[in-house]
C-alpha cells in the first residue's frame, strides 16, 4: 500500500507516509482506517511524509471530490488540525502544493508544507530531527 499512518495518541500527532505510486483510493482507505481507529482524536496534528512519492493518480476532479468529503469530517468536528507536508522533492511538492490548495477555504485546517524532516517535526512542536528519530522513541517507549 502506498499509504500508510501510525498514530501516537499521546502527543496528539498522527505520521503519515507515502511511497511509490499514489493513488486516491488508497488515500481514501487510509483517510477511512484513521477517522475509524481508536486512537483517532479531533484536532491531531497530522505529519505527512511524501519524500518517497514517485507518482501519483492525476484525476483532479476525483482528487477534490476527495478533499470536499475530507474537509467535511474535518469542518464538523469543530477543531482545528495542523497538516505538515515533508515535500523534498520535485513530485512531493506538486502533490503538497495540491493538498495545501484544496484546504485553503477550510478553517478546520492549516496546511504547511516544509522541504525537510527537521523543519517538519519543529513545526509541530516535536523535538526530534526526523521521523525515524520520533518512531524510535515512541516505540522505545511503548516497550517499557
Amino acid at each position: 500500500m502506498a499509504v500508510t499512518f501510525r498514530i501516537i495518541p499521546d502527543r496528539g500527532l498522527v505520521v503519515v507516509w507515502y511511497a511509490g505510486h499514489a493513488t486516491i483510493d488508497e488515500t481514501l482507505a487510509a483517510t477511512k482506517a484513521y477517522i475509524t481507529h481508536p486512537d483517532y482524536a479531533a484536532g491531531q496534528k497530522q505529519l505527512i511524509d511524501l519524500s518517497r512519492i514517485e507518482s501519483f493518480e492525476k484525476d483532479y476532479v476525483r482528487f477534490m471530490n476527495m478533499q470536499a468529503a475530507k474537509a467535511e469530517r474535518f469542518t464538523s468536528s469543530g477543531v482545528e488540525s495542523l497538516a505538515v507536508y515533508i515535500a523534498p522533492t520535485p513530485i512531493s511538492q506538486e502533490v503538497s502544493e495540491m493538498f495545501a490548495r484544496s484546504w485553503e477555504d477550510v478553517d478546520a485546517v492549516v496546511p504547511l508544507v516544509q522541504l525537510n524532516e527537521a523543519d517538519g517535526l519543529a513545526l509541530i512542536g516535536q523535538p526530534e530531527a526526523t521521523i525515524a528519530e520520533l518512531m524510535a522513541t515512541v516505540d522505545e517507549k511503548t516497550l517499557q
